[in-house]
């Protein structure tokens, strides 16, 4: 058989020059650039246990200490400038005794870092998905440029196993992939879902602002946003709202301003479980333990002012009592309404997806009812946990749900093979952001190990004035997120590099509220992320908010921007203002 030659376009040439130039650099750093050192000390609160031990609490677990004294200590008389290369000492216990005779506890802790080369990996993902426009393939380019980078040849051995087989990732996949990705299976193939957004639009829908009012309406209801909020609250109110007249651009931004930003906000969801896994900095005592880190999380919701804003800025213009409308928005919807228009001459509306309406078998009617029990549940037990232990327990909140959708599903009359084959195309559906979630959060362990976060404390950790950081973070994750099109990607980049730097600036410049300051930096890259993500032409969520609701993508990209950004502004201000009374 003859050999025939296959075209290899020149995107295709430039994408794989850029990707081999980023891998072969990572290797070239990894094998001739030596690592330096930072020598971080954390004061302990050291307690004895009826051993006679010494010890303190590290992840909520004893670590037994043997303290030394400073003159036995090697990093505590060792010269900055020359711990370079491999260094025999890494982590030291260290017992001082001040002029009054009181004795404190430090940790010495070596951590290493390759200088502006430790962001490469970061780096190294946000510019792969800007040029391939896919997010799976950039974040495993940053896992491997950070592997070589580490010196750590095999993958899968030494990065992925060990990052991939902890307890937080089997929860993070528990709650995602089996018990959320199994709840929307069965609500898509009993029709619940959808029987409830249908019932509530006919029941509300008086007119143009009542049927944007509903579009909002579900937005919040489904606050587990993502692609459960855009594809069911665009599909359902989307004939109504095309009966009223209203522009596919206002439709679209109105779905896609409602999914991510009510999902930080409602957080009775799967995000504090992913997020939490990334905030850990060490010494800081309120981000010691899971709980810890989750309560820090809900405890920064009311400071996320862009996602405020952009539900707030969703609802008054559902109302159409805007504060500001980009010049295109107004045109769209003067377009719209006078003349019946839906969409530009030159747009070329995206298709709906294919599996966007109910599955349910043919002579099954699904009630309501069997949408708003398990959601009501759902909220209950997080809420109920939430006040009860000061953190939500999702994965009883959503495996509750999950029975209850089940049981009475099977009631009404599915079979229980059809409600398995609900439940597998939940899963099933839900898989490719499992994967995204789990080469997120081996990317960030990466770079905590190729030391971006120790990197920017050093170069920036006395330089930034402490009121301008939240904004700077913003700015960073904005960028980042726009970037590779997803927030969660970003958390997993962006929360290393942010929280130990923010912790730094806060101790450097002697705030008098750091942990208050610790919330607003935060929150400002939850909410930059949002933007990024939200805004983003390559986002699943922006592609599908145009798919549902037949608005052509770009001009959806084009007249969302400016409201988006208007929040992001009024955002930005309200953070500087209180980061610097913070000080």
């Amino acid at each position: 058989m003859p050999f025939r030659s296959v075209p290899f376009s020149r995107r295709a040439f430039i994408n794989l020059a850029v990707f081999a130039g980023l891998i072969g650099l990572s290797l070239a750093i990894g094998m001739l650039v030596p690592p330096k050192w930072n020598v971080e000390q954390t004061t302990l609160d050291v307690q004895t246990n009826e051993k006679g031990e010494l010890y303190y609490s590290a992840r909520g677990k004893p670590v037994i200490i043997e303290p030394i004294s400073e003159e036995e200590s090697f990093l505590f008389r060792a010269d900055p400038d020359l711990l370079v290369g491999d260094i025999e000492v890494t982590e030291e216990y260290v017992r001082e005794t001040n002029e009054n005779g009181e004795t404190s506890i430090y940790r010495l802790r070596a951590l290493q870092h390759w200088g502006f080369w430790s962001l490469l990996p970061a780096l190294c993902a946000v510019v792969l998905c800007w040029i391939t426009k896919e997010p799976i393939t950039a974040l495993l380019g940053g896992i491997v440029s950070g592997a070589l980078i580490l010196g750590q040849y095999d993958l899968t051995g030494s990065v992925l196993i060990p990052a991939l087989g902890t307890t937080s990732v089997a929860g993070i996949l528990i709650l995602y992939l089996w018990l959320l990705g199994g709840l929307l299976g069965i609500w898509s193939k009993s029709g619940a879902a959808l029987a409830f957004a249908e019932w509530i639009t006919k029941a509300v829908v008086r007119g143009p602002r009542t049927a944007k009012l509903v579009a909002w309406m579900l937005g919040i209801t489904f606050f587990q946003g993502g692609t459960v909020s855009t594809v069911l609250v665009g599909t359902t109110v989307r004939p109504i709202a095309d009966k009223e007249n209203i522009s596919h651009e206002e439709l679209a931004y109105i779905v896609d301003s409602t999914a991510s930003p009510i999902a930080s906000q409602l957080a009775f969801n799967a995000w504090p479980a992913y997020v939490q896994a990334f905030i850990f900095v060490s010494g800081v005592t309120f981000l010691a333990t899971e709980a810890d880190r989750i309560a820090f999380f809900f405890a920064s919701v009311p400071f996320c002012f862009y996602a405020i804003f952009a539900v707030l800025g969703t609802f008054l213009l559902s109302i159409e009592k805007p504060l500001f409308l980009g010049k295109k928005m107004k045109a769209a919807m003067e377009r719209a309404r006078s003349t019946g228009q839906l969409d530009a001459e030159d747009a070329a509306p995206l298709a709906l997806p294919e599996d966007s309406q109910s599955q349910a078998p043919v002579g099954y009617t699904a009630s309501p009812l069997e949408f708003i029990l398990p959601l009501i549940l759902l909220i209950s037990v997080a809420v109920g946990t939430f006040v009860a232990f000061g953190s939500p327990n999702v994965h009883w909140a959503f495996g509750l749900a999950l029975l209850v959708a089940g049981g009475m599903a099977l009631l009404k009359g599915l079979t229980l093979r059809e409600l398995v084959d609900g439940f597998s195309q939940g899963i099933r559906s839900v898989v490719g952001g499992s994967v995204i979630l789990l080469l997120a959060v081996t990317i960030g362990g990466v770079s905590t190990q190729t030391g971006g976060g120790t990197y920017l404390v050093q170069l920036l950790g006395s330089a930034i004035p402490w009121f301008l950081l939240p904004v700077l973070l913003q700015l960073m994750t904005m960028t980042i997120a726009f970037s590779t099109g997803t927030s969660w990607g970003t958390y997993a980049v962006a929360f290393p590099l942010a929280m130990p730097l923010a912790w730094a600036v806060a101790n450097s410049q002697g705030i008098d509220h750091p942990w208050f300051f610790m919330t607003l930096c935060f929150a400002a890259v939850m909410d930059g992320s949002v933007y990024g993500d939200q805004c983003s032409p390559i986002s699943d969520t922006t592609v599908l908010s145009s798919m549902c609701t037949g608005c052509d993508l770009m001009d959806h990209v084009k007249t969302q921007i400016p409201q988006a950004t208007f929040a992001a502004v009024l955002a930005a201000i309200a953070w500087t203002v209180l980061a610097y009374f913070a000080g």
